[in-house]
């Protein structure tokens, strides 16, 4: 494949048990697609992760071994995951890195929790899956009812069926870095 634009960088996406499968594959392969390496982290290394509707992933390390300064950014996907997820201190100290440094912070659906839990989102316009509107609201995000909201670093989107939108977006941000 000859158009990768984004050969060099390195994008970090979460996983665990129950994760929305289609919005950690969509852009994962869409970022590979476009040249970008996806390091997939979940807190165990190697281990294998059950989407919500079946499909397996098995993470490429551990959330605790990340670093935010080998990255270009993070995706967070939705599903029961980022529940979980929020309540671990490395994933929101990683997420709050991020932020501070102006680089890409994607969330889709219920993934907005983990921005909501690292205390990201106040003043930033966004959106999510209508679920997490209030929660949203109540840490202070400007929200949105859209397929994707991009917010100079931040993008986010309400569901699967915006995905396209949601990878445009990000593909937007980093290509502005």
């Amino acid at each position: 494949m000859t158009d990768q634009p984004f050969a060099g960088r390195r994008i970090l996406t979460f996983v665990g048990d129950i994760y929305e499968d289609l919005e950690l594959w969509y852009p994962k392969l869409r970022l590979m697609e476009a040249g970008a390496e996806v390091v997939v982290a979940g807190e165990k290394t190697r281990h294998k992760y059950e989407g919500k509707n079946g499909y397996p992933c098995v993470s490429d390390a551990a959330i605790a071994e990340m670093d935010s300064g080998d990255f270009a950014g993070v995706v967070v996907p939705g599903g029961f995951m980022p529940d979980k997820l929020r309540r671990n201190p490395k994933v929101l100290s990683l997420v709050r890195e991020f932020a501070a440094a102006g680089k890409l912070v994607a969330a889709i659906c219920h993934g907005g929790w983990i921005p909501i839990s690292a205390g990201v989102y106040r003043g930033v316009r966004v959106t999510g899956s209508p679920g997490i509107k209030d929660d949203l609201v109540n840490a202070g995000a400007l929200w949105e009812d859209a397929p994707v909201v991009i917010d100079r670093h931040f993008v986010s989107s309400r569901k699967p069926d915006d995905l396209p939108d949601f990878c445009r977006g990000i593909l937007q941000v980093l290509g502005a870095k």
